[in-house]
C-alpha cells in the first residue's frame, strides 16, 4: 500500500529508537516526576506536535534544506540549543522557589510545558534529518505517493512515540507519588534535570549535520 515496504520492521525499528533516552523523554519524565501526569502528558503533547511539523516537512522536501544547507543547520541547532540551556537555567530557579515543585500545575504553567516540549523538538534539526534518513528506507523508490507514504509512516512513528511518552509520564508520576516525594527530593530532580538539558544544550551548540 503506498509503497510502504517492511512495514512491521518500520514499527519495531520505531518502538526501539523512542526506547533511547533523549531531551524529550527527560523533559516528560521531569515534569511527570514534579508536576504529576497531566504535566508531563502536555510536554508529550508538545512534543508530538513538534515531531508532526518535522514529518510534514520532510514529507514535503523542507527538511532536505536542514541537511544540506549548512547555514540553515546552523541557525536551527543555535536556536535549539539556546532554548535548551533556557529551560535548564529556568528549571534550576523553579528548583530554588518551595512553591513551584509542588503545586500541580496552572493552565499559564501547562502552556509552558506544552511550549517547552514543542520548541525543544522543532528547533532540533537532528530530528529532521533523522525521518529524512530513516523513514524513505522503508519506501519503494518506485511508488509513485511517496510523500504520502512518507506522511502515513511518519503518524504511524509518533502515534508510537506518544504511547510512550504517556507511559513515561504515568510511570514517573505514579513513583514520584507512591514515594511522596519531599520537597528536598523534589528540588533535586528539577536541579538534575537542569543540569541534563544544560549538557543537551551545549551538544546541540556543538552539533554537526554529519554528527
Amino acid at each position: 500500500m503506498l509503497g510502504i515496504e517492511n512495514f512491521w520492521l518500520f514499527v519495531i525499528s520505531g518502538i526501539t529508537l523512542n526506547l533511547i533516552p533523549g531531551p524529550d523523554s527527560l523533559l516528560i519524565a521531569g515534569r511527570g516526576a514534579s508536576q504529576g501526569f497531566k504535566a508531563g502528558s502536555v510536554a508529550a503533547l508538545g512534543i508530538g506536535t513538534g515531531t508532526l511539523i518535522h514529518i510534514f516537512a520532510a514529507a514535503l522536501g523542507l527538511s532536505a534544506i536542514l541537511a544540506t544547507s549548512a547555514t540553515a543547520f546552523t541557525v536551527v541547532k543555535w536556536i535549539g540549543g539556546a532554548y535548551l540551556i533556557y529551560m535548564a537555567v529556568g528549571m534550576y530557579r523553579d528548583s530554588t522557589s518551595p512553591a513551584t515543585a509542588s503545586i500541580a500545575p496552572k493552565r499559564a504553567m501547562l502552556k509552558r510545558i506544552y511550549a517547552e516540549g514543542f520548541i525543544t523538538n522543532v528547533f532540533n534539526p537532528k530530528v529532521a534529518i533523522f525521518f529524512l534518513a530513516f523513514v524513505p528506507q522503508f519506501i519503494s523508490a518506485s511508488s509513485d505517493n511517496k510523500a504520502l507514504a512518507f506522511i502515513v509512516l511518519g503518524l504511524v512513528f509518533n502515534i508510537n512515540a506518544m504511547i510512550w511518552a504517556h507511559i513515561i509520564a504515568f510511570v514517573s508520576s505514579t513513583i514520584s507519588q507512591k514515594l511522596k516525594v519531599n520537597q528536598t527530593l523534589r528540588k533535586v530532580l528539577l536541579r538534575l534535570s537542569a543540569g541534563l538539558f544544560g549538557v543537551f544544550g551545549l551538544r546541540l551548540l556543538v552539533a554537526t549535520q554529519n554528527s
